[in-house]
């Protein structure tokens, strides 16, 4: 009489969020790190729309840095990495998760069907406070979910939000500080009140300049 097999333990989904320059890609190396030197296989994943520093590596604000896969979804890593590896691995860690659309279905396979432990960081919410891609959608999913802060660029104070300080208005505008700024709730307000002032003047000039023309 045959042994029936055994299903694979269930896995782990591990969120960490918060606004940019909140040290979340830190975070996530670092248990990427922790996790290696306890003898675990581990595989570290990003979107591959971040060309900032390569497409090869992770790399933080603070200069660490970890090889990773670039890709443009989820979905494909089984296959890029190759199945046998894929069933080696025990800890994945998917860096700004908010640029994957297949996010929920691949931790709900990972660490439901798989036995994976998932780490996944990224933006909770956009330039304008509002959900971004799929992160807020594993809440709901996850075992623990990490909320960090960073320091208001602007009086020092503990930073919830992502300031844009261009007037592009896009939701996906990838960039560092010289597009965003971490920000109080008092100085997100203001400088929406400020950016929305000075984008309605540029939008008057270009009426102008077409009326000239």
């Amino acid at each position: 009489m045959e042994t029936p097999q055994s299903s694979p333990p269930c896995g782990e989904v591990h969120v960490i969020v918060g606004p940019m320059f909140a040290g979340k890609t830190t975070t996530l190396l670092h248990r990427i790190q922790a996790e290696s030197n306890n003898g675990r296989t581990v595989a570290v994943i990003k979107s591959n729309k971040d060309t900032r520093y390569g497409l090869d590596s992770i790399v933080t604000h603070d200069g660490m840095k970890l090889p990773c896969w670039a890709l443009a979804n989820l979905s494909s890593f089984r296959q890029k990495i190759g199945p046998d590896a894929y069933d080696q691995l025990d800890v994945i860690g998917i860096d700004e998760a908010q640029f994957f659309e297949d996010l929920y279905d691949f931790c709900c396979e990972a660490a439901d069907h798989d036995g994976k432990t998932v780490v996944v960081a990224g933006l909770d919410g956009d330039y304008l406070r509002r959900s971004f891609g799929s992160v807020l959608n594993i809440i709901p999913l996850a075992n623990s979910v990490t909320k960090l802060t960073a320091r208001c660029e602007l009086c020092g104070k503990r930073a919830f939000f992502t300031l844009r300080k261009t007037d592009e208005t896009e939701t996906e505008l990838i960039g560092g500080a010289e597009v965003y700024m971490p920000v109080c709730r008092q100085h997100y307000v203001d400088g929406q009140v400020v950016i929305g002032a000075a984008r309605s003047v540029l939008e008057s000039k270009k009426l102008q300049c077409g009326t000239c023309s």
